[in-house]
């Protein structure tokens, strides 16, 4: 089994140039959710600083990051990227493995994970 990539690109974007860089990489996501390879790609505003957006993708494997960076759409990310104030963080994570609700269940010792019996999960 090949290691999943996990891409992330954090940009800081001036006001004037935030809603064209948003608008430019939403209209993106979708073409490069169709690409071979492609497990997910998402973006994000952060809500403590909404001069930060997160390109974040999820790629099967370092064939497929690696054709997807010299694509046409990865163009146009980097032509965001520098419309952003201060140097980016990107970063490609490689994972060879993962856990989901199993890992809670296990660390918490609760049959379902999130309530404890005392009543039910905080909002």
């Amino acid at each position: 089994m090949e290691i999943r990539i996990h891409a992330t690109i954090r940009m800081i974007l001036p006001a004037r140039r935030r809603k064209e860089a948003r608008d430019i990489l939403a209209s993106m996501i979708e073409r490069i959710n169709l690409e071979e390879g492609c497990i997910s790609c998402r973006l994000y505003q952060d809500i403590l600083d909404e001069r930060a957006l997160m390109l974040e993708e999820v790629w099967a494997g370092e064939t497929s990051l690696h054709k997807h960076l010299r694509s046409a759409d990865f163009r146009n990310v980097l032509l965001v990227v520098e419309m952003a104030s201060e140097p980016p963080e990107i970063r490609f994570d490689r994972i060879s493995s993962s856990t989901g609700i199993s890992t809670i269940i296990e660390v918490r010792g609760e049959p379902d994970g999130f309530r404890s019996v005392s009543g039910p999960p905080p909002l």
